[in-house]
């Protein structure tokens, strides 16, 4: 295995133990707990939480402690204007839209193949969770973290073979990591794209803040429209005018926000342009030395299994 091959290799098992790790944390805490109230861990929002502190604020540090370990490199930092921003907000809610809607054509395939209703693990916690912790955890805190995890941690250690490598890696983990179909494909779209403005930017703050726009219009924005629509369903005398107003006004962002979204996706796919001026590393082999090597494919195996038991391929 050569030095390049040993780098990616850290890097599978840096990820494997970022899934593993606070599965450990949570063992030991949710043990804790229920030796003083069991019925503590019986709630959503308790478990959301406990969730949080594991996935993110507790791992964080041993993180940082093994990725340190790997070289890395500042990405050369730029400035974009606020209407640079807006569109990609657009593009970025129109990627989540194309890959849910792709998630939820293949997970209703799978689900009638395997003859299991295939369930979206995300829209299951937003549903029984509190709109508050909708919008603290899944709204504010997760994208500060997955940002980092996610994008800063692994693009500062990978810009050296290349920007595009390092787009297609960040995309593919972020995805895989979320272990489910539903998640994959849209992950995947917006793993990719918010690498692409990190990349661009070198700041990722903007990356943040678009992470955290589009977690909070899937998930409060969301409740809310679906909560109105039900009203509505139920029978239009109902349905009060702050029902009709939350439904018309997400609609009309939605046809606003897929308007420039597609277009500039669709006008300027042609002209996107990589900086690849951080390039050091060229690889003979980019897909052999990337994935193939021991870290990353107990990264990929694990994960994958992950997605086996969730279509309930696999039972464990």
């Amino acid at each position: 295995m050569n030095e390049d091959e040993k780098t990616f290799s850290k890097i599978g098992f840096n990820y494997l133990l970022l899934a593993l790790v606070p599965i450990l944390f949570q063992i030991i805490i949710v043990n804790i707990i229920a030796l003083w109230d069991v019925n503590l861990i019986r709630s959503i929002d308790n478990q959301t939480m406990i969730s949080s502190l594991t996935n993110y604020i507790l791992i964080l540090p041993v993180f940082i402690y093994l990725m340190g370990k790997i070289e890395s490199r500042k990405i050369t930092k730029n400035k974009i204007g606020i209407k640079k921003f807006l569109i990609y907000l657009c593009i970025a809610l129109t990627l989540m839209w194309i890959g849910n809607v792709a998630g939820l054509v293949i997970t209703t395939i799978l689900g009638n193949t395997v003859t299991n209703e295939v369930v979206n693990p995300i829209e299951k916690l937003i549903q029984n969770s509190s709109i508050y912790i909708n919008l603290i955890i899944i709204s504010i805190v997760a994208p500060i973290f997955e940002e980092l995890f996610f994008r800063k941690f692994l693009i500062d250690r990978t810009i050296r073979y290349g920007a595009t490598l390092s787009i297609l890696l960040s995309a593919f983990i972020f995805a895989l990591f979320h272990g489910n179909l539903s998640q994959f494909f849209y992950a995947f779209l917006l793993g990719a794209f918010f690498a692409y403005v990190y990349i661009k930017t070198g700041k990722i703050i903007y990356t943040i803040i678009l992470h955290a726009f589009v977690n909070f219009y899937g998930s409060v924005a969301s409740t809310f429209f679906n909560s109105a629509r039900h009203n509505i369903l139920q029978g239009i005398t109902m349905a009060n005018i702050g029902d009709i107003s939350i439904m018309a006004v997400y609609l009309i962002t939605l046809i606003i926000v897929w308007f420039i979204g597609l277009y500039a996706i669709f006008t300027n796919y042609d002209k996107i342009e990589v900086n690849d001026s951080q390039r050091e590393i060229y690889l003979e082999k980019p897909v052999r030395t990337v994935l193939l090597n021991l870290g990353m494919l107990i990264f990929i195996i694990y994960h994958i299994f992950r997605i086996l038991v969730s279509l309930k391929i696999i039972h464990f």
